[in-house]
């Protein structure tokens, strides 16, 4: 089973897991290092048929403060983004979602431009939204990808199409 859930989106893995018998499933848990446990716990807290639930924690962020080239080379040093990735999103020290920027946008701004510059205002979802409105919202703006946040504006994870269309 913890071969199976390898490389497996967050969602998804906790999908697997919800199927599980319990004592099977804490045995996987067990099994994943601690930031892969970490980020699916993060899933299972909440109901699979809200966002918080349909949710994938493969989010990349980065600060305000840094300049648009320095985003650039640490995304060249990632060398791969994960499935869906349109967006990029702007986050404090606490993980407060302060706004989002496009990839077209990065690679379109001036390098020495402030990341604070050139984002945009980010329209998160609730974690607790229920997947029905999810789908209406992605229907209704075209989204490919939207951040998740909790009660606090702090960001949980993305929703992207993929996941919609199961729904």
């Amino acid at each position: 089973v913890v071969a199976a859930v390898t490389d497996q989106d967050t969602d998804d893995v906790a999908d697997i897991l919800g199927d599980l018998p319990e004592d099977l499933y804490h045995q996987v848990l067990e099994s994943m290092d601690e930031q892969d446990r970490h980020r699916v716990s993060a899933v299972l807290d909440y109901p699979e048929d809200c966002a918080g639930g349909l949710m994938n924690t493969d989010t990349v962020t980065v600060r305000p403060n840094v300049e648009v080239e320095v985003v650039l080379r640490y995304l060249r040093m990632r060398e791969e983004l994960p499935s869906h990735t349109d967006t990029l999103y702007v986050v404090d020290r606490n993980d407060h979602l302060l706004g989002m920027i496009t990839l077209t946008k990065l690679v379109t701004a001036n390098p020495e431009d402030l990341v604070a510059d050139v984002m945009s205002k980010a329209t998160a979802i609730p974690a607790t939204l229920n997947d029905v409105e999810i789908s209406h919202l992605f229907e209704r703006y075209d989204w490919v990808s939207t951040p998740v946040v909790n009660e606090q504006n702090q960001l949980l994870g993305r929703i992207t199409i993929d996941d919609v269309v199961d729904v």
